[in-house]
């Protein structure tokens, strides 16, 4: 028998885009043919973030080669990648007057590297065109290929996140094409290359977890040496997404978020709506 579904608490509630800041964030994407990922994956935070003058860039398309059952991005066969969307990234950013960016992609499986000669790029001329940015870059897996991830680690972002999204078990069912083991390997890989840098990842709550398998992924991710985390609760995009199992407190929220902090984590984002570039450059320390 069908899960009956879930009522929305009332204090997950999101307030409507709008505001100038907002409408002019978005001409600038607009103008420079830019994606993002707030707007794809239909994040509840898109107004908060887009008011206040920062977005998330998605590059290499807005068609991901996966078709997650919790993500609204468009699914299907992608494009050629456009080598001039690294400059465009980089111009918006200083049209923006962003002193912190956030960069992610659609899953590319199609492209040998998965698209991370695109990243590096990106860095590299937002590096030139805006001196001083922090830069922080939300991966795929690349399919474990050490080389592609080597490539973007080479390009020092400052923070390197990948987001394990939710408990091994669920996997086959919420991601995938994807593989957890795979994914806590590319976490831990990008502090293998001697080259000093950040690693973030995230979880969603209330896709079927139960709290001690949360729980040791947090563990993993220790594990894996990630510095920050962030949780968040999962809500449902459409119809012909995966229902909501169930919807943590804000007290639970708060106990997540102290037991990371006993964990070791250098920064800790939970709360209902938090999501893996919410706040991200308060969480940076940049």
């Amino acid at each position: 028998m069908e899960k009956a579904r879930q009522q929305k608490p009332e204090w997950l509630k999101v307030r409507l885009a709008q505001g100038e800041e907002y409408f002019r964030l978005k001409k600038i994407l607009r103008q420079h043919q830019l994606n993002t990922v707030c707007e794809d994956a239909l994040c509840p935070n898109v107004a908060e973030c887009w008011g206040s003058g920062t977005a998330t860039f998605m590059i290499l398309g807005d068609i991901c080669t996966r078709a997650c059952k919790f993500c609204a991005v468009k699914s299907g066969r992608p494009q050629a990648y456009d080598l001039e969307e690294p400059a465009r990234v980089a111009s918006a950013i200083q049209e923006l007057k962003l002193r912190y960016a956030v960069i992610t992609s659609v899953d590319r499986d199609d492209l040998e590297d998965g698209g991370a000669f695109i990243f590096a790029e990106t860095i590299r001329k937002a590096r030139e065109l805006c001196p001083g940015i922090g830069i922080e870059t939300l991966i795929p897996d690349f399919r474990g290929n050490r080389e592609a991830l080597k490539v973007v680690v080479d390009a020092k972002p400052d923070v390197l996140a990948h987001n394990v999204e939710t408990v091994p078990r669920l996997y086959p069912v919420a991601r995938q094409g994807s593989r957890y083991s795979r994914s806590l390997d590319h976490l831990r890989n990008a502090k293998s290359f001697g080259i000093d840098i950040v690693t973030k990842s995230s979880i969603m709550l209330g896709l079927g977890e139960n709290k001690e398998e949360a729980l040791k992924v947090l563990h993993d991710l220790r594990d894996a040496k990630v510095d920050i985390v962030t949780l968040g609760q999962y809500l449902q995009p459409t119809r012909a997404h995966l229902p909501v199992d169930r919807y943590y407190s804000l007290e639970e929220f708060a106990e997540f978020r102290d037991y990371c902090k006993s964990l070791g984590f250098t920064q800790v984002e939970s709360s209902p709506l938090s999501r893996s570039s919410y706040h991200a450059e308060r969480l940076s320390n940049f």
